[in-house]
């Protein structure tokens, strides 16, 4: 068997001759396909408005500065998500304030964010950054009327949730990234993301005076529309205005053309990824050796795939010998050694952490063959009866 990643991109013709066609172009960084991509993406997403940058870590960066964010600034997120959610705070000088995970659902709990809240005297707590992590969409109706309570706003770490959604008190679908219970959203567009435009990232967002400070953040501060431009000039056509500091944190248009094609066959690689999900589910709801796993969850969107499982790191190592490269995701943010200098420390959050001790990712993405599916799933139970070799009758399935 080849070798059998926890992810990987799939790079059609189509998405060949779209990056071509660009190459074959006059523009190769702000060009037309940019709009084109944005455009697309709000209706995907059901926003009004979307900004593409440079990489989802300049998604949350931009969106922390476009939001106020500054030294002194208490922000609540999860320990567990990929650094970049909390780094973006400290970016802009603010103080990360974790809240532990809910062991069930792997996000960040709901109860302790409004225990935390509600001890606490009204503006200590200027915003919250909620993940959408592994795909599992958060419930952002009841963070919203949280954070309005308590005149916080909200940012949504969608990376790994593009097509996902969760089902608000009325019975309709909020999609993640739409904007309807949060202030503003991101998205990646890593290669081993749902869209895989090599790196990319996506703002989303109601609010137009959001939406046009990003764009400005996004280009140097330089604001290029007229109308919004604050002083009158007598330069000439050429004129271009720098109105605050920001950043280089744009897009290509080979990038962009390249997210569209990838775009085009979003709905058809999520019904995958619910395929290979529920194969998981089935081959190991009964097994006595699984202590937790995602599981089967309407709006999932499956960029991950966990198992929780005893002796994970001899797991981990008898599946890369076979071939199979699985994943831990993630090492809690806290403890890493940056944030411990800041005072974090080890039993902070006692449901991360043991969440980190016994987690794996098992390979999930589109293209993967229901044959390679079936050789990962057979390897985790060879493994198991080998380890409990005197159980043999708990693992005859």
């Amino acid at each position: 068997m080849k070798k059998i990643p926890y992810s990987k991109q799939h790079i059609t013709e189509a998405d060949i001759n779209a990056v071509v066609d660009v190459l074959k172009s006059d523009l190769l960084t702000q060009g037309p396909k940019i709009a084109e991509f944005e455009k697309a993406f709000s209706e995907y997403i059901g926003c009004k408005y979307s900004i593409a940058v440079s990489n989802g870590t300049a998604a949350l960066h931009l969106c922390a500065l476009a939001l106020g964010t500054k030294g002194g600034d208490k922000i609540i997120t999860t320990p567990i998500s990929f650094s970049a959610t909390a780094n973006c705070i400290k970016y802009c000088g603010g103080e990360v304030v974790f809240v532990d995970i809910d062991p069930k659902t792997y996000l960040i709990d709901y109860d302790q964010v409004e225990k935390l809240l509600r001890s606490s005297p009204k503006g200590t707590y200027r915003g919250i950054i909620p993940v959408d992590f592994a795909g599992h969409p958060i419930d952002l109706e009841k963070f919203k009327k949280l954070a309005d309570e308590y005149d916080m706003w909200i940012i949504e770490d969608a990376c790994h949730a593009p097509g996902g959604f969760f089902v608000n008190e009325s019975g309709s679908k909020q999609r993640c990234g739409q904007g309807i219970s949060a202030d503003l959203a991101i998205f990646s567009f890593h290669p081993v993301k749902h869209i895989a435009a090599g790196e990319g990232g996506m703002i989303s967002t109601n609010d137009e005076n959001l939406y046009n400070k990003l764009r400005n953040l996004r280009s140097h501060g330089i604001q290029q529309k007229p109308e919004l431009r604050l002083y009158n000039h007598k330069h000439g056509p050429w004129y271009y205005e720098m109105q605050e500091l920001g950043y280089n944190y744009r897009l290509t248009d080979f990038q962009a053309a390249l997210g569209m094609s990838q775009l085009d066959r979003q709905n058809a690689g999520m019904t995958r990824r619910r395929e290979i999900a529920k194969k998981y589910f089935e081959s190991f709801k009964n097994a006595p050796f699984i202590l937790g796993q995602t599981g089967i969850i309407e709006g999932h969107a499956y960029h991950l795939y966990i198992i929780e499982c005893n002796d994970r790191n001899g797991l981990y190592k008898y599946l890369y010998q076979h071939n199979i490269a699985v994943q831990v995701h993630y090492i809690p943010i806290h403890l890493m050694p940056y944030y411990q200098d800041l005072g974090s420390k080890e039993g902070d959050m006692p449901h991360a952490e043991k969440y980190y001790s016994q987690c794996l990712s098992l390979p999930m993405y589109p293209t993967l063959l229901e044959e390679e599916q079936a050789f990962v799933i057979q390897k985790i139970f060879d493994f198991y009866q080998k380890k409990y070799q005197n159980n043999h009758s708990e693992f005859d399935k």
